[in-house]
């Protein structure tokens, strides 16, 4: 592999997303390329972020209806042949999971955001929910992965910060944010894409949450940088207020 492939493997290492003996060679990359190293901190910083923002708080009550659930499944006893031998073999497909076994797949699915699967009425809503999480944690990895993914960082607001990554190959760009206080009754954090000074609507942030990884709507094209403001609830077609914060994009 030559230098110049090892440049473009930032992203990929940073997920451990690489081979292990491209993984090795990259390591000794990264003890004489100072830029790289620096790219791997801020993709991984950004990927531990992306985590943060992408998980699912299961209830309160998951716990007791777990327990409930499990305590209500009925074990079948082992198949025992005549004579009173243990019959051999595997027992039948339809029997009950044992008790750990359940437990361990509704955490399972807990974590994923289906909190009540066991439950019918619910379990499409859950398994939707999922879903959602799962396209847009993959849709921000791709551009968080790609080899030509550039990293900036900055303030937003206050307390907030945030980062976006552009991938000029894929012309998206990701944003993820930490530490954004909610907006005020019917106002919503607002992205945009600076076109040469025209500011270009790019999406909304979800006014619950004060960490958040999105995939910036709409291509990157020319765009130089992004910014973010506060909107009436449902954006605007133009920034109508101040940005709270203006990033230019990197360049490779």
């Amino acid at each position: 592999m030559t230098g110049a492939d090892l440049h473009t493997l930032t992203g990929a290492y940073a997920v451990n997303a690489l081979p292990e003996e491209e993984a090795r060679e990259f390591e000794r990359h990264l003890l004489v390329c100072e830029a790289c190293a620096h790219e791997v901190r801020e993709l991984a910083a950004t990927a531990e972020r992306l985590g943060r923002a992408m998980a699912v708080v299961p209830p309160p009550e998951m716990k007791e209806r777990v327990l409930h659930r499990i305590s209500a499944v009925r074990q079948e006893p082992p198949r025992v042949a005549r004579g009173g031998r243990r019959a051999a073999g595997p027992a039948p497909r339809a029997r009950r999971l044992p008790r750990w076994a359940l437990a361990a797949c509704l955490a399972a699915a807990a974590a994923f955001g289906g909190v009540a699967v066991w439950q019918h009425d619910q379990a499409e809503n859950a398994r939707a929910q999922a879903q959602r999480i799962e396209q847009r944690a993959e849709s921000v990895a791709r551009v968080l992965t790609a080899p030509d993914a550039v990293v900036t960082n900055g303030k937003v607001g206050d307390a907030g910060t945030g980062t976006v990554v552009v991938s000029p190959g894929r012309n998206r760009a990701a944003f993820l944010v930490s530490g954004l206080p909610r907006p005020a009754e019917g106002r919503v954090y607002q992205l945009w894409f600076n076109d040469g000074g025209t500011m270009r609507p790019a999406g909304l942030l979800d006014p619950g949450r004060a960490d958040a990884a999105v995939l910036m709507d709409g291509a990157v094209d020319g765009a130089s940088g992004m910014g973010v403001t506060v909107e009436p609830a449902g954006g605007s077609p133009q920034p109508t207020t101040k940005p709270i914060a203006l990033m230019e994009f990197s360049r490779v």
